[in-house]
């Protein structure tokens, strides 16, 4: 399994007038068309998702998690 390009989170926003932190919660991964043209984002079954989601490049050490993410789809 090659590693994804992106990975995917959730991201929470804090409730206003707090000083705590967004929180991003990992969702899924993501890998691009063989085509070029446009993406395959996979999300692990049982996972419910609401809200704002945001793909960006993953850091080192994430292509182990991202096998389990493509397992589980």
């Amino acid at each position: 399994m090659t590693k994804p390009s992106l990975v995917a989170y959730i991201v929470t926003e804090p409730k206003e007038g707090t000083d705590k932190k967004a929180f991003w919660h990992r969702v899924g991964s993501v890998w691009p068309h063989k085509s070029g043209l446009g993406f395959d984002l996979v999300i692990p079954s049982g996972m419910s998702l609401s809200g704002r989601i945001v793909c960006v490049p993953p850091k080192e050490g994430v292509a182990e998690e991202a096998a389990s993410d493509s397992a589980a789809a």
